[in-house]
């Protein structure tokens, strides 16, 4: 099975991020690598404050998605803009639980929609997160055929 999955990149607060999500979803991450960890042939030396900074991160959120991330650094921070032209849409199960997901992950966040019944049957919703963003959280309350 084909799985879609997002990558997000933060300029520095990677694992402050990753630890909220975690605090939401749950769950432990299966690998933390920072720069520093780089084998020492695998590219440019690392400033011991670049090395600190998380090089990749995971944390499942379901059995088929995986969260993934970094800290940008070095020569692709000049072109790091927080919130870039996409969304993490999560659909769930009940609308209990897209209560509870958009509430947790909204925290703090700007909510730009929230959550209600919409025309196309679905009990929807949008925000942006304390950390730029931007999710849409959706139950098929009263799916329409197609």
């Amino acid at each position: 099975m084909t799985t879609a999955n997002v990558y997000l990149t933060f300029n520095g607060n990677c694992l402050e991020a990753f630890n909220f999500y975690k605090s939401v979803f749950g769950g432990e991450f299966p690998y933390v690598g920072r720069y520093k960890d780089m084998p020492a042939d695998a590219g440019q030396p690392v400033s011991p404050e670049e090395g600190d900074k998380i090089m990749h991160i995971s944390l499942p959120i379901s059995q088929e998605t995986m969260l993934m991330g970094s800290d940008t650094g070095g020569e692709w921070a000049s072109t790091f803009a927080q919130g870039n032209n996409f969304s993490i849409s999560i659909n769930t199960d009940s609308k209990e639980s897209a209560d509870s997901l958009f509430n947790g992950l909204s925290a703090g966040g700007m909510v730009t929609m929230p959550m209600a019944s919409t025309f196309w049957g679905d009990y929807f919703g949008m925000f942006t997160d304390k950390f730029g963003i931007n999710w849409m959280v959706s139950f098929a309350e009263n799916p329409q055929q197609k």
